[in-house]
């Protein structure tokens, strides 16, 4: 995630992208939408599922442009390189105008416009070849400050997301589990609410389950962390293929069970008290951004690539109202899961083992190898963050305190709750804010000033999002920050309550 520049890869076609975009825009976040949809109510959930996904494309566009920006940059850097070169071997600067621009983007102010160089490549000086992640383009265009935020808000993000993991998947298998082995066999999605000292089996409490399949499960995966991973490519189609049955097969049996008339929702229209949680779960569903470089890059045609973007969001949106609104019919609200999978554990709902079976044990799959490769990525981003240029970090420290300072905090939060909505909720309303909302819109903001000032003003990036004034970027700053504010004050206000 952090990082410098890496190779682009193999190119597909934009449609190719469009699918790929989709596949990771709808993942985990997904699973917890329907019970965030029950809590606030249909009518509010739907108005604010459809101004976070405009917000989400609006930025999505912001991130688009500043990595259009800074291959303009890295363009420009060579030229001028090669200019140097050929036209004063001898000379004895030992600092190029390229290791300026690398590092403050703001003291700059004196480099003359490139204007020559614009003139003479204006068509292709910002076309998107080279992939720059996130990381590298806030070291591009943000002082010291704004891009040690950045880091701190992905390490909070990323270790919102491992804490997420690995609470999913020992609610999934104590959920499974207990119910087959108890006295309550089939009857997870049922009526019976269960209390974490509930039996599982024997003298063994729910809750103990829980914590013993939270142990296996650091054993298992948590190694990986102390290594190097990577996401292989039949690993995703594996992922993928069982991502999409598992969710037709959830969206069939609720409008089966609606058409038949065994429907038992019956959604309020608004419930404020669960606006915070839903905002939470929405911006975590939404989430693309940091992502953004190694999806788009590769992408053969970018002309349109704004408007298949805007068709991913359109499709995506169509997806979660249809996923969300045939749960919170087909459940009452006080049964619907925090895992959705959950609920179809039923037997009354499916009677057949194996699909019963594939859907409570899903999350397990799918999330159980995502959870090392998350792991690896927030420990390199913690490398990234202490690193000075020229130093090397001790064995001990690179190999033991990196991997353990990342696997260590997540597995504590999981061993002290197992709320999932609340995990996705804080992780989405906070550190998925900043990085959904703020770093896009200063990323923006912060390319057009510079390429301003290198390249002159009259220069026209050909990937400039479609909210070009800059009215939208202040609009996002505002609904970013008012967000903080909100959530934190209903936190505060819903503690006080109790």
């Amino acid at each position: 995630m952090a990082g410098g520049i890496t190779d682009t890869g193999e190119l597909y076609s934009p449609y190719v992208g469009l699918v790929y975009m989709f596949n990771l825009i709808v993942g985990t976040g997904a699973l917890t939408m329907p019970k965030a949809f029950a809590t606030a109510g249909w009518l509010v959930s739907l108005i604010l599922l459809m101004f976070l996904g405009f917000m989400s494309y609006m930025t999505t566009t912001f991130v688009v442009e500043a990595m259009a920006a800074a291959n303009a940059q890295l363009r420009w850097k060579r030229m001028e390189k090669r200019k140097e070169d050929d036209e004063d071997e001898d000379s004895s600067s030992g600092v190029s105008d390229s290791d300026v621009l690398l590092q403050d983007g703001y003291e700059r102010a004196e480099t003359r416009p490139i204007l020559s160089v614009q003139r003479r490549s204006s068509a292709n000086i910002f076309e998107i070849t080279e992939r720059v992640e996130m990381g590298q383009m806030a070291s591009m265009f943000f002082n010291k400050v704004g891009v040690n935020l950045f880091y701190f808000c992905i390490i909070i993000y990323l270790y919102g997301d491992l804490a997420i993991y690995a609470a999913a998947v020992p609610v999934s298998l104590m959920q499974v589990t207990c119910s087959v082995t108890g006295n309550h066999s089939c009857s997870v999605g049922d009526s019976t609410k269960y209390n974490d000292t509930d039996k599982c089996w024997g003298p063994i409490r729910r809750i103990d389950a829980y914590r013993l399949y939270l142990a296996a499960f650091t054993l298992l995966l948590g190694p990986f962390t102390f290594f190097n991973v990577q996401k292989t490519k039949y690993l995703q189609i594996i992922t993928s293929l069982m991502r999409w049955i598992a969710f037709i097969l959830m969206i069939i049996l609720a409008l089966i069970r609606i058409s038949r008339g065994q429907a038992e929702g019956h959604p309020s229209m608004a419930q404020l008290s669960g606006i915070r949680n839903l905002f939470g779960v929405c911006v975590y569903s939404f989430m693309c951004q940091h992502s953004l470089p190694s999806l788009i890059t590769p992408i053969s045609k970018k002309k349109h690539v704004n408007k298949l973007v805007l068709l991913d969001y359109i499709l995506i949106l169509a997806f979660y109202s249809l996923l969300s609104f045939t749960a919170i019919y087909c459940f009452r609200n006080d049964t619907l899961m925090d895992m959705y999978t959950l609920n179809f554990t039923n037997c009354e709902i499916i009677s057949v083992a194996f699909i019963r079976y594939f859907l409570g044990l899903f999350p397990v799959f799918t999330i159980s190898t995502n959870f090392p490769i998350i792991a690896v990525t927030l420990r390199n981003n913690w490398k990234t963050l202490f690193h000075r240029e020229g130093g090397t970090y001790p064995w001990v420290v690179d190999r033991i305190v990196f991997p353990a300072i990342t696997l260590i905090p997540p597995v504590l939060v999981a061993f002290c709750t197992h709320d999932l909505e609340s995990l996705v909720g804080i992780t989405g309303a906070y550190a998925g804010n900043g990085i959904q909302y703020l770093i896009p819109a200063f990323l923006a903001y912060c390319s057009r000033k510079d390429t301003q000032l290198v390249f002159g003003s009259g220069t026209v990036n050909k990937h400039l999002s479609p909210f070009r004034h800059s009215f939208w970027i202040v609009f996002v700053l505002i609904w970013g920050f008012s967000c903080f504010v909100f959530v934190t004050a209903n936190i505060v206000l819903s503690e006080s309550k109790l």
